[in-house]
């Protein structure tokens, strides 16, 4: 992603770790603002866990060490928060109150100051434990007995706490003063989630493989994903295959499914490659699942 200056001149100093923080910071950082990331003596255990992604998220970046139960490490916290205009962390409300950071005594010491609390759950939930697998299951993301194919309460967490540091930018350029922003990754799952308890992504909805245009499918050397889902697409896939649709509802017969499934697995990769190109159809290839 490139770099842009929506927060050039904003200071952001984040004491969160693992996944959703650095992400967050990473989007803040290629928005211009000014990041530092404080780190505990043992550092960060995302840069144990994958050190290639933990660069990456930290990339433009100053990172130092600080042992926040020290006072001379809360000495060095505090002299930073002086010239920082949000905090970002992600402690349970009760750790960061023996830590003397929470909101009420930060705002008492930095009027300007805002905070973006990052928490698994919202409000009096924030105390207990749990993490992105936990979040997703609540809400239904993860069906079967696979783990989900990435991060999404993490991840879409980042995105929420960087939103909530754009929201506390305005507050502080419009009245002077800071504000406290709480994002939780069971609201981020929650939020993801939407789709699937509208019943759009279950097997009987139009993106759960109901609808014939959009599936993985197998072809001669692998897999290719179709998304050919609003009418013009469609046809424009139907007419490839050779298969006469009435109407809209014939893309969710069983006998439309087996036509393009026939169709699909009678060529390779790159011949669909070259079809998508010419008919402008929206799919892509892969290789046979591992």
């Amino acid at each position: 992603m490139s770099k842009d200056s929506t927060l050039r001149g904003v200071r952001v100093v984040s004491l969160a770790l693992n996944l959703p923080g650095p992400a967050a910071i990473m989007r803040l950082a290629q928005m211009g603002a000014t990041c530092t990331k404080v780190n505990p003596p043992q550092g960060d255990p995302m840069a144990h866990y994958t050190p290639e992604g933990y660069e990456t998220l930290h990339k433009g970046v100053k990172q130092i060490s600080c042992d926040l139960k020290d006072p001379k490490g809360q000495k060095t916290l505090h002299q930073l928060l002086g010239k920082t205009d949000v905090l970002l962390t992600s402690f349970r409300p009760s750790a960061l109150t023996k830590l003397g950071l929470s909101w009420k005594t930060l705002h008492l010491q930095f009027p300007k100051l805002s905070c973006v609390s990052v928490v698994g759950a919202p409000g009096s939930l924030a105390e207990i434990p749990g993490h992105d697998l936990t979040y997703q299951a609540e809400v239904n993301l993860v069906p079967g007995m696979n783990l989900p194919a990435s991060l999404f309460a993490d991840m879409g967490g980042a995105m929420m706490a960087s939103e909530a540091v754009l929201k506390a930018t305005l507050i502080q350029r419009s009245s002077g003063q800071g504000s406290f922003h709480e994002v939780a990754l069971s609201d981020s799952a929650a939020w993801l989630a939407l789709p699937r308890q509208w019943g759009m992504t279950l097997p009987k909805g139009a993106v759960g493989g109901a609808h014939a245009g959009y599936k993985v499918y197998a072809c001669k050397n692998g897999r290719v994903a179709v998304a050919a889902l609003e009418p013009h697409f469609a046809k424009s896939l139907c007419d490839a295959a050779g298969i006469q649709v009435k109407d809209p509802k014939s893309l969710f017969a069983k006998s439309t499914h087996v036509a393009i499934a026939n169709f699909l697995a009678s060529k390779t990769r790159q011949q669909l490659d070259k079809l998508a190109a010419e008919k402008d159809i929206p799919l892509m290839t892969l290789p046979k699942a591992s």
